[in-house]
């Protein structure tokens, strides 16, 4: 950019061995910046299908071990605290790094201005804590696996004050950072690019008819997205759901859905659109710290039916662009969506498409810049 072209960047991110939210900001950040060089613990370059394969990437440690390691990096789990702070970032007078738990531990010099872009606090370390060992099935464990949370709790309290200024993605973010790190931040919401919205605004709700329509879940499958739930949920209701993303979920989830329930797996971003706009509804039944999926739904006109926490609750307005429920259990999830279906023909889709314009990618790029100007104006 312009104004930041006597500045040498560097971008940090966790991991590139995945798709989701936090990749889909690191990419709007690597064009904003396309001479910076992107730091990363571990590059997949088949999971990542192409994205980023045009940008310099500089990995960690943990890229030298052999294939079967990488694609099971929990076995070094003591040692992914030691892999930012191994990054050589001399040479840089700006750092953004993009970190859901371990890329802002990074060390940098003392007149490098590091920004850190939270996407959620250390989740399986803070909040999510016991849930962690019973969504992952490790209770047993619990005696072995609850020391080394704490000494991962305690690195990251240390981490979170080596950035000099921290981004969070959302008001829920916000707070949780308050109250783990102590620490102030300003939201600056992540972005969701709105490229298809023009074409799509005569669109009033896809070309399928509502018998032919389906509920729609676009996620990773991991285990705190609830994604069990809601499948629990549309067994009991026999109701059409398709299912795009993949996870380590994945094959436990298809054992347990019934035949009204289909996975389509990654999807490439140019046929997202045509799957968002058929649908009756997306759902979001995890609590999760913002969530560009649901946005991207809403981008077609599509309600979205989640949870009344998390960073739904900056999303969704109840009864105008969506439905709310209170637990992540299948029988509240189906009442849920049984109370969208009572007032589906209610929703304006057209209010629905305009009302995540505050969610462009415009606008993030238009607020980091000057979140960054002014930083670097005061490290003067």
């Amino acid at each position: 950019m312009e104004q930041f072209k006597d500045k040498k960047i560097a971008l940090v991110h966790d991991f590139l061995n995945q798709y989701g939210g936090a990749e889909k900001v690191l990419e709007v950040l690597a064009e904003m910046f396309p001479e910076a060089p992107i730091y990363t613990l571990l590059y997949d370059k088949e999971k990542m299908r192409g994205k980023f394969e045009n940008r310099e990437i500089r990995t960690s440690f943990f890229q030298k071990l052999p294939k079967f390691f990488r694609r099971r990096i929990k076995y070094f789990l003591f040692f992914l605290p030691t892999a930012p702070e191994s990054f050589d970032l001399r040479e840089f007078d700006l750092v953004i790094s993009s970190s859901s738990a371990w890329s802002k531990g990074i060390v940098t010099r003392l007149d490098t201005i590091h920004i850190a872009y939270i996407h959620s606090p250390m989740r399986f370390v803070w909040d999510y804590n016991e849930k962690y060992l019973r969504d992952e099935r490790k209770e047993k464990l619990g005696f072995l696996i609850r020391p080394i949370l704490s000494y991962f709790r305690l690195w990251d309290k240390l981490a979170v004050d080596r950035p000099d200024y921290l981004i969070a993605n959302s008001k829920y973010t916000q707070k949780r950072i308050e109250k783990y790190y102590r620490k102030e931040s300003e939201v600056i919401y992540p972005p969701a690019s709105l490229r298809e919205q023009a074409r799509l605004r005569s669109v009033a709700g896809g070309s399928a008819s509502t018998n032919d329509k389906y509920f729609l879940i676009v996620s990773r499958l991991s285990a705190y997205k609830k994604i069990d739930k809601a499948i629990e949920a549309f067994n009991k209701l026999e109701l059409p759901l398709i299912i795009v993303g993949t996870g380590k979920e994945e094959r436990r989830l298809k054992k347990i859905a019934k035949s009204n329930i289909k996975f389509l797996g990654y999807q490439k971003d140019e046929k997202l659109p045509e799957i968002y706009k058929n649908a009756r509804a997306f759902i979001f039944p995890g609590v999760d710290d913002f969530g560009i999926a649901p946005i991207e739904a809403m981008m077609y006109g599509v309600p979205v039916i989640g949870i009344k926490d998390g960073g739904a609750v900056e999303i969704i307005e109840e009864g105008k662009t969506g439905e709310f429920f209170t637990t992540s259990t299948a029988e509240i999830i189906a009442d849920g969506v049984r109370r969208f279906i009572e007032k589906e023909e209610k929703y304006d889709r057209e209010y629905i498409k305009q009302s995540v314009e505050k969610f462009s990618k415009e606008k993030f790029i238009r607020e980091m810049r000057e979140f960054i100007s002014r930083v670097i104006n005061n490290f003067q």
